[in-house]
């Protein structure tokens, strides 16, 4: 092969792999999203990947809501101060922490947690072949692993995304009005006065996106461990997976979020 036909072999190569994990993962969500429909459903399984992704996140989406919200308190004092407005500073916290940073950085801590540990466990049925002896045994492996987590996901993102946003809020007003002075009245009256249902409704739209990328994302990595270029083999593979795929998940919630904020906004 001469020098100049080599960008154009590895640019060829490297779509047609492209359009492949595509449809690849395009398949997958159809399977998965089919399994809702098929019989038995496992309520049991439901419940206990509700517990892992939801309950399980709860701690980390706390205090990453009450730092959040603390340091939005005090930025917001010091900017608003400048301008006379300390008693927007509940707008403030309140819309950014709704539309923007409430769905956002649970989207992104659910991803870092529950994840990863998604595709590491499918990843690792996946090389020991258990994936394998569940389709010899006529078990369908989307209705058994793949479909519980989908719908645990859908439901748990939204709900801790709730509680970030009550959380945060009040870790503005502990340090905004506690500590910095603000006036109660104010703060509460701003954020009533600005925040609007759209505004909530733009951040539960984007939990249930976030969500839905994330879960899809992890469990399809883990799933096509072996045909993922360059992962490898054995555990080397799934390690190297579970990064790429919380990798891929935080980099498509950022740009869903801008494409959902200029769509919906």
């Amino acid at each position: 092969m001469t020098f100049w036909v080599k960008p154009f072999f590895y640019l060829g190569d490297n779509c047609l792999y492209l359009l492949a994990d595509l449809g690849r993962m395009g398949i997958f969500l159809f399977a998965a999203l089919a399994g809702l429909f098929k019989r038995p459903f496992r309520g049991k399984e439901l419940l206990k990947q509700l517990h892992f992704i939801g309950a399980g996140s709860i701690n980390v989406v706390f205090f990453t809501a009450l730092s959040t919200g603390m340091v939005l308190g005090l930025q917001g004092v010091y900017t608003l101060q400048k301008f006379g407005a300390d008693g927007m500073l509940g707008s403030g916290v309140a819309l950014t922490l709704i539309m923007e940073l409430g769905p956002i950085l649970t989207a992104l801590m659910v991803a870092g947690r529950a994840g990863s540990a998604m595709c590491a466990e499918i990843g690792i049925m996946r090389i020991s072949e258990q994936i394998d002896a569940l389709e010899c045994m006529a078990i369908d492996p989307f209705r058994y692993l793949i479909t519980p987590k989908f719908l645990a996901a859908i439901i748990s993102v939204p709900l801790l995304t709730a509680m970030f946003d009550v959380v945060g809020i009040y870790g503005g007003y502990l340090t905004g009005v506690q500590m910095m002075g603000v006036s109660s009245g104010s703060f509460f009256n701003g954020m009533m006065n600005s925040v609007s249902n759209h505004d909530i409704q733009l951040g539960l739209i984007k939990s249930f996106v976030f969500a839905f990328l994330l879960v899809w994302i992890s469990t399809g990595r883990g799933y096509f461990v072996l045909q993922i270029r360059g992962a490898g083999f054995g555990a080397e593979s799934v390690s190297k997976v579970t990064t790429q795929a919380v990798v891929l998940s935080s980099i498509s919630v950022l740009i869903f979020d801008y494409l959902l904020t200029a769509v919906l906004l």
